[in-house]
């Protein structure tokens, strides 16, 4: 199936985003996509089979988001937790995973022609070689497009990424790059695998689940949650428009509290900046060493 849908909605539900899109849009909006296995066990399929409808719900939801006008969308879509299910599971996953990096990568021309640019987050040192070259080819071949941003979370989990944010400092002040007294909250959120993005506005979770599962734990202090009892299988743009209604509706108060806290930018001093571009430099050569641009 297509990562790039053209848009399925009908006139009513054209409507809706339409009245919608009159409020404040979410600029990023996170999904944990729970509930597959639970759909399949519902409807009497194979395991495996549930995360392919999976993966066909995130193309769809992917779809209404661009439809709403959402600039960045991330989503979690394996666990470094999911390594420790049955071998069975976790190999069909990878499959899996595989299968639909490839299908991406035919659709070069659709993904250049939407502008969508793929970054995926997570520790690839403990992916198979074969979707790690995947995942490189993808990010480089869509790190110039800038119309639509689609983080995906793919062997992830937050307390990985700060201790890999945090291993990154230590090298920087035994390397001399940075000082002790360069270290601050900046810093750290900078040398995330999220640098790029802004923090979500909307978080929304599926199943019925209340928790985090890991994810994000440094980026959504501000966030708004909405927590929803469908399985993500089942997840229609009527649930999807639901959730951004109710961020509207949390829009002044969530506004009022980040006045309060009085958020603001740190400024960077010379030092960081320099070391963090070069981090960055660091981890795109990584990248083309994995897939270099010349095969």
């Amino acid at each position: 199936m297509s990562w790039i849908k053209d848009s399925t909605v009908n006139w009513f539900q054209l409507l809706a985003i339409k009245v919608l899109r009159t409020g404040h849009i979410p600029k990023h909006v996170a999904f944990i996509m729970d509930g597959n296995r639970r759909y399949a066990t519902k409807n009497g399929m194979e395991k495996i089979e549930g995360h392919t409808k999976g993966f066909d719900k995130f193309a769809e939801t992917l779809q209404w988001c661009r439809d709403l006008g959402i600039e960045e969308v991330t989503f979690y879509a394996f666990s470094i937790e999911n390594f420790k299910r049955k071998q069975e599971e976790v190999n069909g996953l990878l499959n899996l995973a595989e299968q639909k990096f490839q299908s991406l990568i035919n659709e070069k021309d659709k993904a250049r022609k939407h502008g969508l640019c793929v970054r995926i987050i997570g520790n690839l040192s403990l992916v198979p070689q074969n979707i790690k070259k995947l995942i490189a080819e993808t990010m480089i071949f869509t790190k110039d497009h800038s119309k639509v941003f689609l983080n995906i979370a793919f062997a992830y989990t937050s307390r990985d990424e700060i201790t890999h944010a945090i291993k990154d400092v230590i090298e920087g002040v035994e390397n001399g790059d940075i000082h002790l007294e360069d270290i601050d909250e900046n810093l750290i959120s900078n040398c995330l695998y999220t640098n790029d993005s802004p923090n979500p506005d909307l978080l929304i979770r599926t199943s019925g689940e209340v928790r985090f599962s890991d994810f994000l734990m440094w980026q959504i202090s501000n966030t708004c949650i909405y927590f929803t009892n469908i399985l993500w299988p089942e997840f229609n743009v009527w649930d999807f428009l639901n959730a951004i209604f109710y961020y509207q509706r949390c829009y002044s108060k969530m506004q009022k509290i980040m006045k309060i806290q009085n958020v603001k930018p740190t400024i960077q001093n010379s030092r960081q900046s320099t070391y963090i571009d070069k981090l960055h430099h660091k981890r795109q050569r990584t990248l083309e060493r994995i897939y270099p641009s010349n095969i």
